[in-house]
């Protein structure tokens, strides 16, 4: 926790906040140690991670607290559906291409490439002719500059959306794989540390991925996969497997070069950006080991709390029973908080033009309950991984007082 707190504070300094305005960012996680895990890495204007700001937002001022923190996933590609991703925004009815990529661009690269320069367009998809007036509108308040990664271009154009609508006594802090993969390197360039001694050196991330293997079978199947081996090879704008061979991780087909799996290749690989952390271990940094809450989606309220008992179930094997005990000691460590409020409007751009800023929208929904709030959870019941997951439930296979649900 206390590397974490670091961690926070030094971004927060990196964003432009004082010495003394970091150290309080540091010292409320402490006492509120919350992170926002929905949204993926999209401009704050989405209807998705807008409403779920919002959402959080309505508990940050309730506190009275301070900082927001948010990770957002970078590993996604520009279209994760169709119409949907951070390379597309819908203004005015259309469909609007964020950085006027091409479409395979589009669905070939990850936004936490560094493959640039990428700039903000907001061109109307299809059309040469017609001219998207809220789309204009929108791009004369991005930054103008160009960036490396499509990642650091959205995190630059959301502190400046957050500092023109947002509550100015509430301060954003966005971090995304990149940011992880530094905070990881830290643990392991400390040949003290657990990560590095017991983790990696120790055999508990071999371990690790032997639960993955157990866990993705019947009725568990496909909440956790081992899609890669803990980190993923980053190469020219495109994210690669990568699998444990021995004392390496060796690239898929040959498309990335290998990584020696130890304390010290694995730091100098990451700060490098050869190789960015698997959701799993990001959760493990960034909220397992300190203890700290993660707000997610409909899928995270599951496939957390199993990520939570593969990391206690290979801790059992390994006989690490002081972390066993400080994990079993957690309370709430995962909760919704992604598409909780349903939008009574659906156009936040829109929205904030008319009315000015955020804190004009957040009395329409705080004074609800949350059974108004949230409307009929689509996201839970139109989701097809949650419709095999009722099945499982009605069969018997799977039940809520179930092993694995002690265990998480």
């Amino acid at each position: 926790m206390l590397r974490l707190q670091r961690w926070i504070a030094r971004l927060a300094r990196r964003n432009g906040a004082t010495e003394q305005s970091a150290n309080e960012a540091a010292r409320q996680f402490s006492t509120a140690p919350i992170i926002q895990t929905g949204p993926h890495c999209h401009l704050l204007v989405e209807p998705d991670a807008f409403y779920t700001h919002l959402f959080s937002l309505i508990g940050i001022t309730a506190r009275e607290l301070r900082w927001h923190v948010w990770y957002s996933a970078s590993t996604v590609k520009f279209i994760e559906r169709p119409r949907k991703g951070p390379g597309w925004l819908t203004l005015d009815g259309d469909l609007v291409n964020v950085f006027g990529l091409p479409r395979s661009r589009l669905d070939s690269f990850n936004i936490c490439g560094t493959n640039g320069p990428y700039r903000f367009a907001l061109s109307t998809h299809g059309s040469v002719t017609h001219v998207n007036s809220m789309a204009e509108r929108l791009k004369a308040l991005l930054p103008s500059l160009a960036y490396q990664s499509a990642a650091d271009a959205i995190k630059a154009a959301n502190a400046a959306l957050w500092k023109r609508w947002f509550p100015p006594d509430v301060e954003l802090l966005q971090v995304d794989d990149g940011d992880v993969g530094d905070l990881l390197a830290n643990h392991l360039s400390d040949d003290g540390s657990w990560l590095s001694q017991r983790f990696v050196l120790g055999g508990v991330a071999v371990e690790v991925l032997r639960v993955v293997e157990e866990l993705d079978q019947g009725p568990w199947t496909g909440w956790i996969r081992r899609t890669t081996d803990l980190f993923w090879a980053l190469e020219r704008g495109r994210l690669y497997p990568l699998r444990l061979q021995g004392q390496s991780l060796v690239g898929d087909g040959g498309h990335a070069s290998g990584v020696a799996f130890s304390p010290m290749a694995l730091a100098e690989a990451l700060r490098q950006r050869r190789i960015v952390p698997s959701l799993l271990v990001t959760f493990i940094v960034l909220s397992i080991l300190p203890g700290a809450r993660v707000l997610g989606g409909c899928r995270q309220t599951v496939y957390y709390p199993l990520m939570r008992y593969v990391f206690a179930r290979a801790l059992e094997k390994m006989d690490e029973r002081d972390v066993l005990v400080s994990l079993r000691a957690d309370v709430r460590l995962g909760m919704w908080g992604h598409r909780v409020l349903t939008p009574m409007n659906g156009q936040p751009f829109a929205e904030l033009e008319q009315l000015g800023n955020v804190l004009e929208l957040l009395p329409e929904y705080e004074g609800k309950t949350l059974h108004r709030a949230c409307g009929k959870l689509a996201s839970f019941t139109g989701d097809p991984i949650w419709a095999g997951m009722r099945q499982h439930i009605a069969s018997g296979e799977v039940r809520p007082a179930s092993r694995e649900w002690q265990w998480a």
